[in-house]
């Protein structure tokens, strides 16, 4: 049977054009859905004002997907200032000077600094096409989830292919675990190139799956919403 109760571990990637396409989604999901994630791609459309109105207004958990990644200073400054929306999630490129400014600019809130590791869309070709060192991209994204951990951030992005090495760490214990390129059995990849089904990405150690597309573009999200939601619990 169908529950309709949320569960947390689930992230709705609100990948849709503006705010207020954001909050007719919102509606739509109602309480199938607890937590939502907005990005670069919304920022020009109203997202951190949207961010705000479902945070205070709605009561729903938020993570903001800017992958923040510029000198020191100007890193802290720019998460001091969203520091002041009462979110849950930031993320920042996982670089370790990155992190550590990241974390300053959060002092004292609540906010947790989530670091990118190498992102779901790449594969080893593009990390060669832009002069990253060699290596398996396994390997790779352990190594900078373990420097992020050491630089004190609160948790990584990685794919589900690397939760476990990355839960594996003993600088990971204490720490969130997010994976995006998460996509129930059936649907389709998209631009994602690492991916796992939502009941293998947390059997794998992840904390929180991200899904957009398979949501947002479905017939009926609630009804997909909730079909991930029973897998997870399945898991």
């Amino acid at each position: 049977m169908t529950q309709t109760t949320a569960d947390d571990r689930l992230i709705v990637a609100m990948d849709v054009p503006d705010a207020l396409a954001g909050l007719k989604l919102a509606e739509q999901l109602g309480d199938a859905v607890s937590f939502y994630k907005i990005g670069l791609g919304m920022l020009t459309g109203g997202g951190l004002a949207l961010a705000n109105e479902m945070k205070q207004e709605l009561g729903k958990r938020i993570f903001l997907d800017m992958k923040l990644f510029d000198i020191g200073a100007t890193v802290e400054k720019a998460v001091r200032g969203l520091s002041q929306f009462d979110l849950d999630f930031l993320t920042v490129h996982g670089d370790p000077y990155v992190v550590r400014a990241a974390k300053e600019g959060a002092s004292g809130k609540e906010m947790k600094i989530l670091a990118v590791t190498i992102l779901t869309s790449l594969d080893r070709a593009d990390l060669d096409s832009a002069l990253i060192k060699p290596g398996e991209i396994r390997d790779l994204v352990q190594e900078r989830a373990g420097k992020a951990f050491t630089a004190g951030a609160d948790g990584v992005i990685a794919s589900p292919q690397e939760a476990a090495l990355i839960r594996a760490l003993p600088e990971a214990a204490g720490k969130l675990i997010v994976t995006p390129g998460v996509r129930p059995t059936g649907a389709a990849l998209g631009d994602q190139k690492r991916v796992a089904t939502p009941a293998s990405a947390v059997q794998e150690g992840a904390d929180h799956i991200v899904v957009g597309r398979p949501v947002w573009q479905a017939t009926d999200p609630r009804a997909a919403a909730l079909a991930i939601v029973d897998e997870l619990r399945s898991a």
